[in-house]
């Protein structure tokens, strides 16, 4: 064989290429100017994003399971979940339609017993619902913010309550926002009434430390309340309606150096937590609507025509009254004459 053909190359085993030190060196700078590189510029995102795509069916199948596992577990939570406030809802719906028909009946016989002693009659209350946007920014007030103002007819001082009880007063109107005060408020007072002994009192926002809640001030130390009395509006300051639920008393501090009691309030609503609320329209400000402008105008010619046809009638009846004596008088003169002469016919007569 010539040693030309040879081949003088070293075998496989004995190729050893770089160092392993060299190659640490060399991936170690290459990954350290990719990741500089893709925090900079970006330049491994399509890269990144080609491989989510395709190891996203990979995932998707790999967490079936863990999600079907956990989804039916929710499910079946839910599931007795809608079943039980499911059955909450129907009863209350059913105590519900059995205190609509009581109110109905009371209001029937409220109306009549009304019309009875001839006493005012109430007014129904008109009133807006409306969303709670978000709280006031101040930190120091209890406010809210809801999405009704000026154009959908919301005035400065109307109540505002939720399906439990007052939640506050409408202190500030925009044009398409409004600010409500919480009853909660420091700066706010509503005329309470006691439900059980009927005597009347003022509530005002909580201003200690714990706040959350009412107290009634100027009350006196051996005054007729218990814990558990519900206070609802008195209907006084013109305001309110009477009858609303406030709050419920929870707590009495009777001092033996302080002539009056301090008197802790939850309030019913859900001040906190609102979602929405119903905005009522004060009652001091309810007037009756004005008439439409056309009735108005049929009304006065009505009264025009009614005054003209007066008159008319009364130039007719003082026209006719001289006629009248003159035929009397004429009819009077003429029976006398036949008188007189069926008078002389007789003396003439054998």
């Amino acid at each position: 064989m010539p040693l030309g053909t040879l081949d003088r190359t070293a075998p496989p085993l004995f190729n050893q290429g770089p160092s392993a030190l060299s190659k640490l060196i060399f991936f170690s700078a290459l990954a350290l100017f990719l990741m500089l590189a893709d925090a900079r510029f970006n330049i491994v995102q399509p890269l990144r994003a080609a491989i989510g795509a395709v190891l996203y069916p990979v995932q998707w199948v790999a967490l079936k399971p863990v999600q079907l596992a956990l989804g039916g577990g929710r499910y079946l939570e839910d599931l007795q979940t809608a079943q039980a406030k499911e059955a909450d809802a129907r009863k209350a719906l059913a105590l519900q339609s059995e205190r609509a028909s009581q109110a109905d009946t009371l209001a029937q016989d409220n109306a009549r017993l009304r019309s009875l002693l001839e006493l005012r009659q109430t007014t129904q209350t008109p009133g807006r619902a409306a969303e709670v946007l978000y709280d006031a920014a101040d930190p120091y007030t209890r406010k809210l913010v809801i999405d009704q103002g000026l154009a959908n007819g919301i005035a400065a001082g109307s109540p505002v309550i939720d399906e439990h009880g007052v939640v506050g007063q409408v202190t500030q109107v925009q044009p398409f926002t409004s600010e409500i005060t919480l009853v909660i408020d420091r700066d706010l007072s509503i005329p309470v009434q006691n439900v059980r002994t009927g005597a009347r009192s003022v509530a005002f926002g909580d201003a200690s430390a714990h706040g959350g809640g009412l107290e009634l001030r100027f009350t006196a130390a051996n005054a007729d309340v218990q814990e558990g009395d519900m206070l609802t509006t008195s209907g006084v300051d013109g305001v309110y309606p009477p009858g609303l639920p406030v709050a419920k008393i929870d707590r009495i501090d009777r001092r033996a150096d302080s002539a009056f009691a301090r008197i802790h309030c939850a309030p019913v609503a859900h001040v906190t937590a609102a979602r929405y609320v119903l905005v009522l329209a004060p009652v001091g400000v309810q007037a009756p609507k004005p008439a439409p402008v056309a009735e108005t105008a049929a009304a006065k010619k009505k009264s025009d025509k009614t005054d003209k046809g007066k008159a008319d009638k009364a130039d007719r009846s003082k026209a006719e009254r001289p006629a009248k004596a003159e035929n009397k008088a004429e009819t009077k003169a003429d029976g006398k004459a036949d008188t007189k002469a069926d008078t002389k016919k007789e003396a003439r007569t054998p």
